[in-house]
């Protein structure tokens, strides 16, 4: 049966789980000239295969040779567009490190209790507001991050969808890349270590 890998896509590099043990290994592409405001694996796909060696070398060295026993459970920012995501899974599962992938925003692996909640996140380029129900995004607003008003974001929260306005609905700061200051009032803080600790021992079932 395939075994899940744990892998985040953060703002500036990639994490990926260790094999016998709850630690991330990170992964950095080499020779990458990001752009600011530009997610740094879009770097990829001037070199695919050259990335796709590195990657695999890269898990050869934790998971050993044996990878087409594996699936990648990849966790990606809240703002990632549907073409990102066509990329995102193409390269990895193209690369020889894996059996296969699956892909699931940050915001939806926040909380294994709740079943419904609001995200707020940010990344290089949005903060995210979304609305999660039954595991599933119901709503998601982007504000770019270099003109967005915390307050509105805040106040858009209170009324994002019907169910908010009629219902107490938990709000979590995904506080992963420690850029969320503006925001932390808004709700319980999910912090680093506690968000490696939420998907440590996810399933691709789950995804």
């Amino acid at each position: 049966m395939a075994k899940t890998v744990p892998m985040i896509i953060t703002n500036n590099n990639i994490l990926v789980k260790a094999k016998d043990s709850d630690d991330f290994k990170t992964f950095t592409m080499p020779s990458l000239n990001p752009s600011p405001n530009i997610p740094f694996y879009h770097e990829f796909a001037e070199k695919i295969a050259e990335g796709q060696y590195y990657f695999k070398e890269f898990m050869k060295g934790i998971y050993g040779k044996k990878l087409n026993k594996y699936i990648l459970a990849i966790i990606v920012p809240d703002d990632t567009s549907k073409l990102e995501s066509i990329f995102i899974n193409e390269f990895f599962v193209n690369s020889g490190a894996c059996k296969a992938v699956a892909q699931m925003p940050m915001a939806l692996a926040l909380s294994k209790e709740e079943i419904k909640y609001i995200s707020v996140s940010k990344s290089l380029r949005n903060v995210t507001l979304e609305y999660v129900r039954d595991n599933e995004t119901v709503v998601k607003r982007h504000y770019d991050i270099h003109t967005c008003d915390a307050k509105k974001v805040m106040a858009d929260a209170e009324v994002l969808h019907i169910d908010i306005e009629y219902n107490d609905v938990p709000i979590f700061v995904n506080n992963f890349n420690m850029n969320m200051d503006e925001y932390l009032e808004m709700g319980e803080i999910i912090t680093t270590k506690q968000f490696l600790e939420k998907i440590s021992h996810i399933d691709v079932e789950k995804l």
